[in-house]
């Protein structure tokens, strides 16, 4: 059952035996998982369908040091994957260690016991655990068809990979909805959690809808699933700071700062690429990318930072190319005949805000107004336009790409000093989350750099141009809105928010679910592993019931 609570608020609610707060791909997953077992599942969603005025208001949050974008914290049915372009990769088997040089590092569980959850996220159109691996189905197989196959001493190639039309968990897991047992109350802001008398165990989730309406909704269990930064927020909102016993929730929050910072010019122009600059294949957009390898790692006590390439066309970073790019994507129909017509080739990037890494452009609310001004931009920017379409709907082979400039992509250690607090006072407060770049983030970049410059060179590639050890201000600074940490998991309670079961340390029936609990980041995109754990969590909530 589907219900706006505003428009539909009964005086008293159902008790459930398991309540879920938020609709992103964690809570989705978790009630499309739970649905048909028997148990009442409510999810409680503080947006609508779409998006609107009072949802967009809930964004708001204060940043230090780097900068959060609003769009990374969407209040809507399916949370921020209506924005997220799709990209996803496993996690690497170094992000689950216990690494000497990183004081807050390890999981309390292991890759191979994940391993199994990745391979059921395949359900939630993710691709196969094969097409990240140099298998025969995999994304690898795609090196031989360019014109670049070089071989690495120090690095590793990763793949990253899309669903062609990247999954959006409002719709993906709509019929769990439908459900029997299972209901979902929209524009259900959760403002608190309610103890009681016994601080082991909360008994309701207060409830406030836009028209200042407040219920509670009991249930036996309590899952925050509504962000990275959402989770930690509501914890520190509820009186006393649920969770929060030994000054944990919030800590050792991390991102993926990333931005370009490097040319390299090719020792000879290339025209297919599609492994290394990107395409797409049997409905999957991908890429690779260069890291240090794991011993490399180890011996330079480095983290697992990353960089891809991004060829330099005639039209790269024109607005008028990105508008028509967006206005393509908009068009569904358009762009599924597209797609469809090239199905059994490899369409290979013709630029950057094709897949992948979308940018603000593309993702950021925008007037009719400012629609108008894309439309103008295109007409603005006519010829490159034009020669982008024209290569993009006739040239197979593609233009000769003489330059690449490498975009960068940050792991950031553990640290405690990083982290989401209360931003104000009253029903909601604001969160505030501050986080900066250590010298660990710093130099495990730089030296990746100054390997690449050798690397590339020893290859063949071409000369590698980068001033990132001495570029003032450091340059790689955007936000990649994977939110991770604020209430991560542990084995010791003085240093993490939740346990192996996700299970808050100082609570029985509360468990959290997202990004928050990752205990690092890696440098792979999180979506595929937040999935993966609650699909996880959703069997150990089953399990419990049945104990």
């Amino acid at each position: 059952m589907i219900r706006d609570l505003s428009e539909s608020c009964p005086a008293n609610l159902p008790d459930y035996d398991v309540c879920i707060v938020g609709s992103g791909p964690a809570g989705g997953t978790l009630a499309n998982e739970l649905s048909g077992h028997g148990l009442s599942v409510c999810v409680l969603e503080s947006g609508r369908r779409k998006t609107d005025r009072h949802g967009d208001a809930l964004r708001d949050v204060v940043s230090e040091g780097l900068s959060i974008k609003e769009y990374s914290r969407e209040r809507v049915l399916g949370g921020a994957s209506t924005t997220w372009a799709g990209l996803s990769s496993p996690l690497d088997p170094i992000d689950f260690a216990e690494r000497p040089w990183v004081e807050h590092g390890g999981w309390p569980i292991t890759r191979a016991e994940l391993e199994p959850y990745w391979v059921e996220a395949e359900r939630y159109r993710f691709p196969a655990a094969s097409k990240f691996a140099p298998a025969p189905d995999g994304f690898a197989r795609l090196r031989a068809k360019g014109d670049l196959e070089p071989r690495f001493e120090a690095l590793d190639e990763k793949v990253f990979l899309a669903a062609a039309e990247p999954q959006d968990f409002g719709v993906e897991v709509l019929a769990a909805y439908e459900e029997k047992g299972v209901d979902l109350w929209l524009d259900a802001t959760v403002t608190a959690l309610e103890t009681g008398g016994d601080r082991r165990r909360v008994r309701a989730a207060r409830v406030r809808t836009r028209s200042g309406e407040e219920r509670t909704v009991s249930a036996g269990r309590f899952v925050l699933a509504c962000g990275g930064i959402e989770n930690a927020r509501l914890l520190l909102a509820t009186p006393g700071g649920l969770g929060n016993e030994r000054d944990q929730v919030g800590r050792y929050f991390m991102n993926h700062p990333k931005n370009y910072e490097g040319v390299l010019t090719l020792e000879s122009s290339v025209r297919h690429a599609p492994y290394w600059f990107g395409c797409l294949h049997e409905g999957y957009a991908g890429y690779a990318g260069l890291r240090f390898n794991e011993a490399e790692q180890t011996a330079r006590r480095l983290l697992n930072s990353y960089v891809r390439f991004e060829p330099l066309f005639p039209w790269s970073d024109n607005l008028g190319v990105e508008a028509m790019v967006l206005l393509a994507k908009r068009s569904g129909a358009v762009l599924r005949r597209f797609k469809s017509s090239r199905s059994d080739e490899v369409v290979e990037l013709r630029d950057y805000s094709e897949t992948g890494d979308d940018s603000d452009v593309q993702n950021q609310r925008k007037s009719w107004l400012e629609w108008g001004g894309l439309l103008g931009s295109i007409a603005a920017n006519a010829v490159p336009v034009a020669r982008y379409a024209r290569s993009r709907l006739f040239d197979r082979g593609g233009p000769n790409v003489t330059r690449v400039r490498l975009r960068n992509f940050l792991e950031m250690e553990p640290r405690p000093e990083n982290r989401v607090t209360l931003d104000g006072s009253g029903g909601a407060p604001r969160a505030r989350v501050s986080h900066r770049l250590s010298d660990l983030d710093r130099r495990s970049l730089v030296e990746l750099h100054e390997v690449l410059v050798s690397e590339f060179d020893r290859a063949g590639l071409g000369r590698l141009d980068s001033d990132l050890a001495t570029r003032t201000p450091w340059p790689i600074d955007q936000d990649a809105s994977h939110h991770l940490g604020a209430t991560r998991m542990g084995r010791d309670p003085a240093t993490s928010v939740v346990d192996a079961d996700l299970r808050l340390h100082e609570m029985d029936n509360v468990f959290v679910a997202g990004g928050s609990v990752f205990p690092t980041a890696g440098c792979a995109n999180p979506t595929y592993t937040i999935v993966a754990l609650s699909i996880r969590l959703a069997r150990h909530l089953m399990n419990e019931e049945t104990r």
